[in-house]
């Protein structure tokens, strides 16, 4: 019997109202295919990994808990290029009904500038639709257990559960010594996220290769000037 079959935890509820659903219960859900996923790809059951991460991916706990995180965040109240967000219980309900794979297509990024740290220059970002960012945090989903289980012991920037004050204490630990390094190099990649190979992106991260393809691809939005997002 495959994992599909069993149905391994993906959740068949429907509520009726968003705040009748049962949250402690999608956590639950999630974080089980999560535990599953970790222990899968620790065993190298790599067609397993895909497998759960699939029912995380379709199950109703995955979607709501991916809406609940892109209408619970700061940046709720800013749109994509459709101008759309889901501010009530109703849209936020709907939301989660809409997350089918079928047919899906990411559109263009909304482009705004903002300062840098220094005032002088600007930075560019780019602001998904609501939808895309559901889809994106339903995929960081299935995609996180796999990351925090292979990714290096000491690295900080963009982990789960980590911050500042981890990096500072394993700072202290390897320098603190008298036969510890007396130097720290910084070093900084120029344009890294710009500029990194896409076809790399695709053959090593473990996620839905259509669905990120359809993501690198999608282009951004600025001054009314569409613009392709064509790095190799």
């Amino acid at each position: 019997m495959t994992v599909h079959q069993l149905g391994a935890g993906a959740s068949s509820d429907r509520a009726t109202h968003w705040h009748r659903i049962d949250w402690v219960k999608c956590h639950r859900e999630v974080r089980r295919l999560q535990a599953r996923i970790v222990k899968a790809e620790q065993a190298g059951k790599h067609s397993k990994v895909k497998s759960l991460q699939w029912l995380l991916t379709h199950s109703f706990s995955g979607k709501a808990l991916a809406v609940k995180r892109v209408t619970g965040n700061r940046g709720k109240r800013t749109p994509g290029i459709d101008g759309v967000i889901w501010s009530t219980p109703g849209a936020k309900l709907r939301a989660v009904s809409s997350l089918n794979r079928r047919g899906y297509q990411p559109r263009p990024l909304r482009r705004i500038y903002i300062p840098k740290a220094d005032g002088k220059k600007m930075r560019p970002l780019g602001i998904p639709c609501m939808i895309d960012r559901a889809w994106q945090a339903l995929h960081l989903l299935a995609l996180e257990p796999i990351a925090e289980t292979t990714a290096d012991p000491n690295s900080y920037g963009f982990r789960s559960a980590r911050s500042t004050h981890d990096a500072i204490g394993q700072c202290f630990i390897a320098l603190g010594g008298r036969a510890c390094a007396q130097w720290i190099l910084e070093a900084d990649i120029r344009s890294c996220f710009d500029e990194i190979s896409h076809d790399w992106l695709i053959a090593n991260i473990p996620t839905d290769k259509a669905i990120l393809r359809k993501w690198l691809k999608a282009g951004y939005l600025h001054n009314r000037v569409l613009h392709s997002t064509d790095e190799q």
